[in-house]
């Protein structure tokens, strides 16, 4: 599977994205990145989409082989 992390998220990933092994949760995907990364998911602003469509709860978060997670931060702009 495919983590796509958006805006500062990919500057704490290194990358624009990863490929790990699936299936994943979001406990198995938080402890599979690095530790700054991960504490940072923890902002409630955070969104995250599952193929392309945001999921309500990211504890619900299940995912499996050829699925895409989108980490996305809050927006910022002016």
């Amino acid at each position: 599977m495919t983590v796509v992390f958006l805006g500062k998220l990919a500057d704490l990933a290194g990358a624009p994205s990863l490929q790990m092994a699936a299936p994943l949760d979001w406990t198995g995907l938080k402890a599979a990145l690095p530790e700054a990364l991960s504490a940072a998911l923890d902002d409630p602003r955070n969104r995250v989409a599952v193929n392309g469509s945001l999921i309500a709860d990211k504890a619900g978060l299940q995912a499996g082989d050829g699925d895409e997670i989108a980490l996305l931060p809050p927006v910022s702009g002016g």
